[in-house]
């Protein structure tokens, strides 16, 4: 069901930090950051040849971003995301074989205008999954 990796997340204190990390000491190309009010970050993307990091930082008080935060100060890998060909029909499939889809159970539009969905950690190693339209 799931196709290819699309990014790794990494939530951040600080962005412009972070993205001067990945630019000058990486030396990889880092996109302008992106407010998503609607998800509660601001995002960036570094772009690599294989696949991409998206950098978040919380968005206001209310950003899920920020709780993971409290608990990880310096940061960390938030979550990782895979593409899918029908989200629909992978979210059915999911919800049928006992996966627990966070939220409303409806897709909203992620950080590359595409459907998304995410997975609860607890189905999945410890690991939250996103999952995105191709």
């Amino acid at each position: 069901m799931i196709g290819k990796l699309n990014h790794i997340a990494i939530a951040v204190p600080d962005l412009i930090s972070a993205s001067e990390i990945y630019k000058n000491i990486l030396g990889a190309s880092v996109s302008d950051p992106v407010p998503m009010p609607d998800h509660g970050v601001t995002t960036v993307f570094v772009e690599l040849p294989n696949t991409k990091i998206e950098l978040l930082e919380p968005l206001g008080d209310d950003s899920p971003i920020q709780n993971y935060l409290l608990k990880n100060p310096k940061g960390g890998m938030h979550h990782i995301c895979y593409e899918v060909d029908d989200i629909y029909a992978s979210r059915d499939k999911l919800v049928k074989d006992g996966a627990t889809i966070l939220g409303s159970g409806e897709p909203t539009i992620g950080a590359h205008d595409k459907p998304v969905l995410f997975l609860h950690p607890k189905d999945f190693c410890g690991t939250l999954i996103e999952i995105e339209q191709k």
